[in-house]
């Protein structure tokens, strides 16, 4: 099996005081789901095996599903990625999720989202742009070819997936929304729903959950906003109906559930961040 690189492997001071600062918000570690996830290229231990089915939409969706995302059953291109390790099951992706939004327990997530309601959706695409757009998710269907891409999703707490994602690389919409010369970063703003995200309740965060790039990262064509997993939409639990996939990026990068995208000319506030700035830089 191929290695994971030095240079991928989470410094040792940067996961014991992620924990130290969660503990000291008042949650036992043995129960955290830390967000500092990365999809990545490199290889690592799977996750349990799970049996529940995942949480799924009471309400109706777009229109019409795009081809990438209308299977009836779990499907994807390959059963392995490009050096060779098989993807993770649909249903382990489904049932080991780190969201906070709904719980710190990874295996609790699931059922705490199945309350969830992500149609009908809009994204904000606003700030630093010559052309500001509001767009659902039919919108972003018909405008943006939906396309499978293959990353290993890669966890501070020595766990990892190879999950087939769908989606658009996040640069198409940031060239329709054209932005100005002065814009340099971009912000991505989650949804804020505590009434249907229970932990959004508590304050072990500032919320809703914000993230950001350089404009330049954003640029990048790995880098995506994930509609679907295994040709399907993504479950609750994985942050329907859109959310963000950088791959050389920890996960705590990668907001789920965005409503709003933002250009500007100065660094945005980002939730870990504010919540540890002596541990997270932008």
């Amino acid at each position: 099996m191929t290695k994971i690189s030095p240079s991928e492997i989470t410094p040792e001071h940067v996961f014991l005081n992620r924990r130290a600062f969660m503990a000291a918000a008042g949650v036992a570690a043995g129960s955290l789901a830390l967000a500092a996830c990365a999809p990545s290229l490199g290889t690592g231990s799977s996750v349990p095996a799970a049996d529940a089915e995942p949480a799924l939409a009471a309400a109706l969706g777009p229109d019409v599903l795009p081809e990438a995302l209308a299977y009836a059953d779990p499907y994807a291109s390959t059963d392995a990625d490009e050096l060779g390790d098989p993807l993770n099951k649909f249903q382990e992706i489904t049932n080991y999720n780190n969201y906070y939004e709904f719980s710190t327990n990874k295996e609790s997530v699931a059922g705490e989202a199945e309350g969830f309601n992500p149609y009908p959706w809009q994204v904000e695409v606003t700030g630093l742009v010559n052309n500001p757009m509001t767009l659902d998710l039919d919108d972003l269907y018909k405008r943006y070819p939906q396309e499978e891409r293959i990353y290993r999703l890669r966890c501070v707490e020595a766990w990892s997936m190879v999950i087939p994602w769908v989606g658009f690389p996040i640069s198409a919409l940031l060239k329709d929304a054209d932005p100005t010369s002065a814009a340099q970063y971009v912000s991505f703003v989650t949804v804020l729903r505590p009434d249907e995200m229970r932990g959004q309740r508590s304050s072990i965060l500032e919320w809703p959950y914000q993230e950001g790039l350089r404009l330049d990262e954003a640029m990048h064509p790995l880098a995506i906003l994930a509609t679907g997993m295994y040709g399907k939409p993504l479950t609750n639990q994985q942050g329907a109906p859109i959310r963000l996939i950088v791959p050389w990026k920890y996960g705590f990068k990668s907001g789920k559930s965005i409503v709003r995208i933002e250009l500007t000319d100065t660094i945005p506030a980002t939730t870990w961040n504010t919540a540890a700035p002596n541990e997270y830089g932008f």
